[in-house]
């Protein structure tokens, strides 16, 4: 398999160089166009997709969107859990934000975006599937898709090791791809050599160093097999 396309533009949150005072600013800056009534409702890993997504977005433009996430709110799931466990109840609310689609719902709500949306949970494939997912939307007919990798940390009580299944901090990537245009042009394709890089919470990292670096490609491998992404210098 050999796909490719082109990266319009692409953000990351938080940004890779932090700074507490002017990274609170920036997030409210970011997410000053949600309604209030609806920001209530964000968690801290909705507001840190929003924050990504919102980078990559023109608020004229409608796009479809792929978001990709190994574990969703599960942070959220969880806490539910200890309160059924305490004998106390659990508001339809809180579950109807706790379920892996919720943020895409919150997302298709504050930009008023009526297209289609799919939520991925990509497990030993990574960050491949969401690339596949969106791809084959763009060979659908759309023009643009909006692609949106994001994870938190596993509380606790999930044990990971000795498995690569979570990072150590929250993470949201968004980009914008088209078949053609302007931007930077990519290549993903699929290679049989096999290995162990990780799930997307992992993958998330290098992934973002080699979008921010002079990088010319990046291969991630699997169990099965890897996958590779390169860029095209020349038609850049």
């Amino acid at each position: 398999m050999q796909q490719d396309f082109i990266l319009h533009n692409w953000a990351v949150w938080p940004p890779l160089q932090p700074d507490a005072e002017q990274d609170s600013v920036r997030q409210q800056e970011l997410l000053a166009s949600v309604p209030k009534m609806l920001k209530r409702r964000l968690s801290p890993l909705a507001k840190t997709v929003f924050c990504a997504a919102n980078q990559c977005i023109d608020e004229h433009i409608r796009l479809p969107a792929v978001f990709s996430s190994c574990h969703g709110e599960l942070s959220k799931s969880f806490a539910m859990m200890e309160m059924l466990e305490a004998g106390e109840e659990s508001s339809p609310t809180a579950f109807s934000l706790s379920v892996h689609n919720a943020i895409a719902g919150l997302f298709s709500m504050a930009w008023k975006n009526k297209l289609q949306s799919t939520v991925v949970a990509p497990g030993e494939e990574g960050m491949a599937a969401g690339f596949i997912e969106a791809l084959g939307l763009l060979h659908e007919g759309a023009e643009q898709v909006l692609l949106v990798f994001y994870d938190e940390p596993l509380v606790d009580f999930y044990p990971s090791a000795p498995f690569k299944l979570s990072a150590d901090e929250s993470r949201a990537l968004a980009l914008r791809i088209a078949k053609s245009g302007e931007g930077q042009a990519l290549k993903m394709s699929s290679l049989s050599l096999t290995g162990d890089d990780g799930e997307q919470p992992v993958q998330l990292t290098p992934f973002i160093r080699f979008l921010a670096e002079p990088q010319a490609q990046l291969t991630l491998k699997m169990c099965r097999h890897s996958w590779r992404w390169e860029k095209d210098v020349e038609a850049d």
